[in-house]
């Protein structure tokens, strides 16, 4: 009861401080129900089973810890791609910054517009995902994004769009706070690649709901990192249907706090869903993927490929689930989390897990911890490598299987780059 009401009179007073954005009556109500749930649930604390390898306090907090920007002097990411560029500087959508939001096979939407309308195609889809996906496990900062959010993009895609949509996230102000919610729709037979990078804000709340129709295909990358003192709390909500395909991989380097949720239902026969990460952390460096897919269909495929990389304290968290429920026969999960830990001080905490209510299934989930091959490393430096470009060369080995899951050879290929840049510099 106590912990009950600690949880209460937090989120009340976090509650008190913020504002319901106004909107027409479809989006009023979605905010409402949101609302409601936050207040029912509450804001998480180190006793919830989620949240016990991640401290929330500076989420929960009133105010956005301060975060400098930091300038790498590196070009932009993916600025060798045609794609269709849609800026946020500090959560707020900037449109000089910003390309036409028009493109063959696909309509691109301010949230903010979108709201004002009383009646919109995203009513079935904003604030419904997120609410199915509090069961089992309740996710209180996802309830407060669909509140709250005032930003974001709505897209609607009906065709196989050649150029990437390309999400950039600015981060101008050291105490900025920001609250992003995207949803997106693919139609039957239609595709997109998305591309999300940048800082964003001193504190940044995003939330994505993906709703991909039969046939439909969905493939996602994603940078985190730059500005070092930067935190973050995100959540994808994804429902698939018969045949359809999600694919998404994210890369994080540097960042105070990063808690990544990933909820994904497979709702219709033959689906694929695909979610993979890899992370570099170096000293204060908090790192959470916390992942729950459901098989809700006859024969579909999952996988789950997280590797971290952490040394100089850091610290590393991977809390996947495969939930298979009766009648998903045919089923095929994978689940793998793996670190790399290049010192004593390192740590990574784990909680892998399967539940499964079908008989005819092949499911599977490992998770280890270890350091750099010696053998191998010795191998290296008997050819001339000096001993940190050894390091570097079986590092990027390591998160190799995680970045093979990016379905775009040329996008593989960035990000690699941007990994192997960012190893240069701490040798540096």
């Amino acid at each position: 009861m106590a912990v009950a009401q600690r949880k209460q009179e937090a989120t009340e007073a976090r509650l008190s401080a913020m504002a319901v954005p106004e909107g027409g009556a479809w989006i009023t109500e979605a905010r409402g129900a949101a609302l409601a749930r936050l207040r029912e649930m509450g804001l998480p604390e180190r006793r919830d089973e989620y949240w016990r390898f991640t401290r929330p306090d500076t989420l929960n907090q009133h105010e956005a810890p301060v975060a400098d920007t930091l300038d790498t002097q590196e070009a932009p990411l993916f600025d060798g791609f045609e794609r269709i560029k849609v800026v946020f500087v500090d959560g707020v959508f900037d449109a000089d910054l910003s390309d036409d939001l028009s493109g063959e096979g696909l309509s691109i939407e301010r949230l903010a517009e979108a709201a004002q309308s009383d009646i919109h195609w995203a009513r079935d889809v904003y604030g419904m995902l997120e609410a199915a996906g509090q069961d089992p496990v309740q996710r209180p900062f996802a309830a407060m994004n669909s509140a709250f959010a005032t930003d974001g993009v709505v897209i609607r895609v009906t065709g196989k769009v050649e150029r990437p949509v390309s999400l950039i996230y600015k981060h101008a102000s050291d105490v900025s706070d920001a609250i992003l919610h995207h949803v997106i729709r693919v139609e039957e037979g239609a595709e997109l690649t998305l591309l999300e990078n940048g800082p964003a804000a001193a504190r940044f709340n995003k939330l994505m709901e993906i709703d991909v129709a039969d046939t439909g295909a969905f493939h996602h990358v994603r940078a985190q990192g730059r500005d070092h003192e930067r935190r973050a709390v995100t959540h994808m909500f994804a429902r698939l249907g018969t045949e359809s395909v999600f694919k998404s991989f994210t890369t994080t380097v540097n960042g105070v706090l990063t808690r990544n949720e990933c909820v994904i239902e497979l709702t219709g026969d033959d689906a694929i869903a695909h979610v993979a990460g890899a992370a570099l952390g170096d000293g204060d460096f908090h790192h959470d993927d916390t992942v729950f897919i459901t098989h809700d269909a006859v024969n579909c495929e999952s996988r789950q490929v997280f590797k971290k990389v952490l040394r100089n304290g850091a610290t590393g968290v991977f809390q996947g689930k495969i939930l298979v429920k009766p009648g998903a026969q045919k089923t095929d999960g994978y689940q793998i989390s793996q670190s790399l830990l290049l010192d004593d001080d390192s740590q990574f905490l784990a909680k892998p897990e399967l539940e499964i209510y079908a008989d005819d299934v092949a499911c599977s989930h490992g998770s280890t911890s270890g350091a750099i091959d010696e053998d191998a490393l010795f191998y290296l430096r008997a050819r001339g490598i000096p001993k940190d470009i050894a390091t570097d060369l079986l590092t990027l080995s390591f998160l190799a299987e995680a970045v093979e899951e990016i379905e775009r050879e040329d996008l593989r290929d960035e990000i690699i780059g941007r990994l192997e840049g960012w190893l240069e510099r701490r040798r540096g």
